[in-house]
Parts: structure tokens; sequence; C-alpha cells
């Protein structure tokens, strides 16, 4: 893994710089004959030769070995994406059990004669409207690094931002919205989905931007370069969201991180205790209401070297409650964003593509989103996923998340002695550290639940 992500990063100048297999640099040269013209460009720099007949042999192999080694590169990347997420299943599986995305059944059926089409085509286009975030290049360093790609260790950042994108979706324009530039729609919804976007650019000025997240969540461990887990990477968004709530790029939204006796990814019991939730609603809103549209992140470790069994049945559970925003999660090092669920499979958006860099800005309508949507449906074996994962929620006021509480008791009481976590009323067993206002621990004894690491 190590090494690599070495091949694909940025290396530090030197006499003699290694080729990597894709380069993260987006400089433009007026050398004729060179496609990325940097320290660690994959093809050599144009010299000019000493003849015209030289000139032409020169570009000739320069573009042979370019395209030998760019080749090199996308087989290099499909085959790691292969050994770590496993082969590509793609499209949808021959059964018709229910297919259920982000709290939507889509019912297929066997039937030919009484399924024209429409559910698929639903589907396709309800899962084509989801945010992908993937691996970019070209953006400004990040810091005062060199690096200008997230190519290889972006993905578990990209797929928090793609959860966190469907969050302010559902909140701007409702679950009901729909990528279709076919059909006529009015101006607001268009500028509310391109404001949607704007601040998940590549670069500082943009508000929940890579280098953004980076710079607040270097105390959990973030920097460029290195990978890390759905833990850190939620506590890094609520300590984001925290410095950008007095700012006209705020987040319209409580963020609320369930976490139990053991906070962090060392496992322990996730207990939602509404007395925080509410708390945390009264923070984001400086005492004013004692609610708020709210996001909740739930980290869990479901197993040991991957996720337990008995834990998958509540997993897809998950997926049915109106407010679901879906599973960061994967494998180990390569973390994807599960949207979907049919029998024992995830149907996941994948980060791991690279694609230049994009900006978008409402006011400008015109722009080309599709690099932001993907219309190829692929899956993973839930039991397969590292037990490393987090859930999300969005509720849109008191009514949603007192529902939404209702669902997760009985998926608890139904979870046969493994449930996810469990919901409380009060804040007599458990402490809260919010990254805003720090919270003494009481010093009491932690009481045990059902919840277990297996």
């Amino acid at each position: 893994m190590k090494a690599l992500t070495d091949r694909f990063v940025p290396q530090q100048r030197s006499p003699s710089p290694p080729t990597p297999l894709v380069s993260s640099d987006s400089e433009h040269s007026d050398n004729k004959c060179t496609l990325w013209s940097t320290s660690s460009s994959v093809s050599q720099p144009y010299r000019e030769p000493s003849s015209t007949s030289g000139r032409k042999q020169l570009c000739a192999a320069t573009w042979t070995s370019l395209v030998k080694k760019v080749s090199m590169a996308s087989g290099a990347i499909k085959r790691f994406q292969d050994r770590v997420l496993g082969p590509n299943r793609i499209g949808l599986p021959s059964t018709t059990s229910d297919f259920w995305l982000l709290g939507v059944c889509y019912k297929l059926s066997e039937d030919e004669e009484t399924d024209d089409g429409s559910v698929v085509a639903a589907l396709k286009q309800d899962f084509s409207s989801r945010i992908l975030m993937t691996y970019r290049k070209g953006f400004e360093p990040i810091k005062d690094t060199s690096y200008t790609s997230d190519v290889n260790w972006g993905c578990m950042i990209r797929s928090s931002q793609m959860l966190f994108a469907q969050a302010l979706l559902f909140h701007r324009l409702g679950r009901s919205w729909r990528n279709n530039k076919s059909e006529v729609s009015s101006v607001q919804p268009e500028h509310e989905y391109l404001e949607t976007l704007e601040p998940f650019g590549d670069s500082e000025a943009s508000a929940f931007s890579i280098h953004n997240l980076i710079q607040v969540g270097e105390s959990y461990g973030l920097a460029a370069g290195s990978w890390v887990g759905p833990y850190a990477i939620c506590r890094s968004w609520e300590s984001l969201a925290c410095k950008k709530r007095k700012q006209s790029d705020s987040l319209p939204m409580a963020i609320h991180i369930v976490s139990g006796s053991e906070d962090g990814e060392r496992g322990g019991a996730p207990v939602l205790c509404i007395e925080d939730v509410i708390k945390s609603c009264v923070e984001f809103s400086s005492g004013e209401d004692e609610w708020a549209p709210l996001l909740l992140l739930v980290p869990l470790v479901l197993g040991l070297d991957r996720v337990n069994p008995r834990y998958i049945p509540s997993l897809k559970g998950t997926f049915t409650f109106p407010q679901s925003l879906g599973v960061l999660g994967g494998k180990p090092g390569a973390s994807t964003y599960i949207v979907a669920v049919q029998d024992d499979n995830g149907f996941y958006l994948d980060p791991h593509d690279v694609q230049q860099v994009v900006t978008v800005n409402k006011g400008t309508l015109d722009v080309d989103t599709s690099s932001y949507h993907c219309n190829v449906l692929r899956y993973v074996p839930l039991e397969s996923l590292d037990p490393s994962l987090a859930l999300g929620f969005y509720c849109r006021d008191k009514g949603d998340f007192d529902d939404l509480c209702l669902r997760a008791s009985t998926l608890a009481e139904e979870s046969k002695g493994a449930p996810l976590f469990t919901v409380t009323q009060t804040h007599s067993l458990i402490s809260h550290h919010s990254s805003c206002e720090f919270v003494e621990d009481t010093g009491e004894e932690h009481g045990e639940d059902d919840w277990q690491l297996l």
C-alpha cells in the first residue's frame, strides 16, 4: 500500500526525481511533446533536437512512451482497486428483492409485462442524482506541502464530502430532487443545486474543501498524503462546522456525533442521547432555539477484520429510514460512500477515479457538473466491508428526529442482542465531548449495554 502510494504522490525535488504513475500537477507548459510538465511528470521535458528529423523522432518516441506510461498508470489503479475493493460488480444483480436507496424503496418485478422498466429507470435516475466526489488533480497545493492531488490517499475525505453534500441537497432541495437537465426547471432549484456543490471546491476559499478539512483535522491525524478512518473524519467535520459557524459559508445544520463510553475507533457502546442532541441544537442556534436541522454521525466498529454477520441485518435496516444518508465504509485504506442496499450487497459511489479540478460557482448556471454524478451501479458484499464505518442521518425538524429515534429503538429491539446503537433520553451515563464546548467527565462508571465488539 505504502509503496503504491509513494508512486502516486508528489515527491520532493531532487536531481533525479522518480517517475510516478499519475501526474498530480496541472501546470501549463509550452513544450510541445509534454502532456504534464512538472518535477514529477510522466514524460521528459521536450528539448530542441539538432535537426528537424531528430525533432520528429523525439516527439514520436516521447508520445509512444507517454501512452505506455499512462496505460500502466490506469492499469495500476485498476489492479489496486480490484485487490482492495474486489473485482468490479456492476449493474443490478438478477434478483427482485427490494432495493433501498437512502430511505426510498424500489420494488423490482420478475414479470416483464407488469414492469415496463419504469421502476429500474427511476432507481437509476435516483442513484445518478446523488453527489459524487472523487480524487482530483491540479488543485492549489495543500498548505505548505507540494500536494496538488489527493490520488490514493484522499478517498475517506471524498467519501465524507459526498455524505455532507447529500445532507445539504436534502436540506435545500428535498429527497425527491433529481438531476435531470432535460426537464424544464426553475432557476431557483438550479441555483440551490450549484450552491450545494460550490463549498466543496478544491481550494482554501471553499468552505468544505479538502484543504480546510486537513487544516482543522490535524489533531485527529488528518494530513496530506495520509489515510484516516471514519471516526477521525467525523470529528474533523465537527471541528470545521464549528469553525465556520459564524461565517457566511457555514453549514446550515447542527452536527452531533453519537458516541459511547469508549469514544473513538476503539469500539464501545454508541448511545444516541436525546439530551445531548438538544444541547447540540441549542449550541448551533446560540441559545435562540431548542431545535435545528440536524446531521447525525454514528462512527462504529462492528467486528475485527470485517463486519460481523450479526450486524448486517441492522446495517441494512438503517437504509429504510427516511433520514438515511448512507454509510462511510469500504475496505482498509479504500473508502467508498454506500447509498443503497439489496439483499446483502451495498451499492456505492466510488471516489477512486481521478478527475481534473472543476470550479463550480452558483452564479454560473452553465457550468459542467457531470463529474459530480455517476451512472454506473457498483456493489460490494456487506460482509466484506471493513468493520470501521460511520452512519449518517439528516433530520429536518424535531418530528423527523423523533421518528428516527423510534425507528432506531425498534431496530435495536429486533437486533437479537447486537444493536448498532441505542437511544436514551438522559445524560446520566455518558459524557459528550464537543469540539465547540468541553464538558468535564463526571467520573461515574459507565454501564454496559447489549452493543458488543465481536
